[in-house]
């Protein structure tokens, strides 16, 4: 069994991510080293290196593998920086984060998700984690800015009280837009209202609780 994961989490790498243009070193071996298959639900643990989206409950899903990849690649995390995550799920991102050396506070709305995501980044030893069940859209403390912000839900458009968050210089993730079709971006913050956006892939994922669409009523 342990053979087959491995070669499983091999296949997931070299034949999945690499081949999305992910060719940093330091975020494959975070995508070898952070045991995937311990965030996945255990009805799922057999697909955890598929190239599809998990189901966490609540509508709520991990990215596919390369969607990852992608993510923490453009991010270009370096030690000892402050990074707010926003929408916790399963921990897996929150996990690889800091094994890049990142300070992270991650921040899920949903009560059980953040206690099971908590427990499990506890036992797996991710003492750089902090999990605060909270919602990320209204005060929730942050003290200071944060050099990255990743945002795992979507938003038709992105909240001016998350960008505020990402201090000068800073970049954040996030995926933008509508389905079928969103966007994928990561932005540089260049200065106050001015922001570098660079398009990464597209995609499709769940909207980010409290950004959810306005619905538009015919009478």
């Amino acid at each position: 069994m342990a053979l087959n994961l491995e070669q499983a989490r091999f296949n997931m790498i070299e034949q999945q991510v690499r081949t999305w243009d992910v060719l940093d070193s330091r975020v494959l071996d975070i995508l070898r080293d952070v045991p995937r298959e311990d965030f996945v639900p255990a009805r799922y643990r057999k697909l955890a290196f598929a190239d599809l989206r998990i189901p966490l409950g609540h509508g709520q899903v991990m990215m596919k593998p390369v969607e990852e990849g992608r993510m923490l690649q453009s991010l270009d995390i370096q030690a000892g920086q402050r990074v707010l995550e926003v929408g916790t799920g399963s921990g897996f991102v929150a996990a690889c984060l800091s094994a890049l050396g990142a300070d992270v506070t991650s921040v899920e709305i949903l009560a059980d998700l953040a206690e099971s995501a908590a427990s499990r980044l506890d036992r797996l030893g991710h003492k750089g984690v902090e999990v605060r069940q909270a919602d990320a859209l209204s005060d929730f403390g942050l003290e200071q800015a944060c050099d990255v912000l990743v945002i795992t839900g979507s938003c038709a458009t992105l909240p001016a009280c998350l960008l505020d968050r990402v201090a000068v210089g800073g970049r954040l993730f996030a995926v933008r837009g509508f389905a079928p079709a969103m966007e994928a971006v990561c932005m540089r913050h260049l200065g106050p209202g001015r922001w570098l956006p660079e398009s990464l892939f597209e995609t499709d994922l769940p909207r980010l609780i409290g950004a959810e669409d306005i619905p538009v009523f015919d009478f």
